[in-house]
């Protein structure tokens, strides 16, 4: 009998088309699924998009749940708890994910696992922050909802307008998150895990001399080997969050491997161009394994 699994993510983006492909040739079933588009029925227990009620399909797997992190994503991930309700799978779970797209609440579950992190300070005070800059010599401003490293600003406590580039970020973001500057040597670390396997690593390596190496900002995706231990602390780092596919963000530094975040929805391309590995086929292989027992 035919599974009928639905791609959560973005149309027409590759991840989003690849991992519906991965589907189609397992299951010869294609539904894309922009959450944008879907209507709740609370009184008739139905979550339609495109004229399919999602509460019907065997599953449903999450790749991009909105173009862009914010409180907005997390009520279409609450949506998605009255398929779940109704029977349907959903990889990674509704509320796992909701535990991981606010920088915050990903940041203290690793710090509560005792995960290594950058010095970090949360605070919606604007000395307090200023305290914190002065104490690290340079630290990144993070936004608790975003991705790519889209709306960070790095600080140096010495910079003459450091006081009203505080300012101007706490006027955008009330809670500020305060990261000291992490020495990554030019590049970080994607570490990929499958249902809490590991995968492989990826290397994403800066090419244009910015603080960050996100591809957004120009770099490019290497091969990397880790040790055994590195491998040991990726898996740490995940475990917390029983997500079925997921990156976990590493940097080596001189004083020993520190680890970002999590991905609440993993690195594909990463993957394919930096280790080779069509992760879509491996998610589509276990999903449908996991819907067909």
């Amino acid at each position: 009998m035919t599974k009928r699994i639905g791609v959560i993510g973005t149309p027409g983006k590759w991840s989003t088309e690849t991992l519906a492909d991965a589907f189609t040739e397992r299951s010869g079933y294609r539904q894309v699924i922009d959450m944008g588009k879907a209507m709740l029925d609370l009184e008739k227990g139905q979550l339609i998009c495109d004229g399919v009620d999602l509460c019907q399909l065997d599953g449903l797997v999450l790749k991009k749940v909105a173009e862009d992190y914010s409180p907005d994503a997390l009520d279409r991930l609450e949506m998605l708890r009255v398929a779940e309700a109704a029977g349907v799978r959903v990889f990674s779970p509704a509320e796992n994910v909701i535990r991981l797209m606010d920088r915050l609440a990903c940041t203290i579950t690793l710090r509560n696992a005792g995960i290594p992190m950058p010095k970090t300070v949360i605070t919606e005070d604007v000395d307090a922050a200023r305290g914190a800059l002065g104490r690290f010599g340079a630290a990144v401003f993070k936004p608790l909802f975003s991705t790519k490293a889209r709306g960070m600003v790095l600080l140096d406590a010495e910079a003459p307008d450091a006081d009203a580039q505080i300012a101007a970020f706490k006027a955008a973001n009330p809670v500020m998150y305060v990261q000291q500057k992490a020495d990554l040597s030019g590049e970080d670390l994607g570490m990929v895990f499958l249902n809490g396997e590991y995968i492989c690593t990826y290397a994403r390596v800066s090419q244009s001399g910015a603080w960050n190496t996100t591809i957004h900002s120009g770099g490019k995706y290497a091969p990397f080997d880790p040790s055994p231990e590195l491998i040991e602390l990726g898996r740490r780092a995940q475990a917390p969050f029983g997500l079925t596919f997921t990156t976990v963000d590493i940097a080596l530094t001189p004083e020993g491997p520190i680890v970002f975040e999590v991905s609440a929805f993993g690195g594909y391309s990463g993957a394919q161009k930096g280790c080779g590995i069509d992760a879509a086929a491996l998610v589509a292989a276990h999903v449908l394994a996991e819907v067909s027992q």
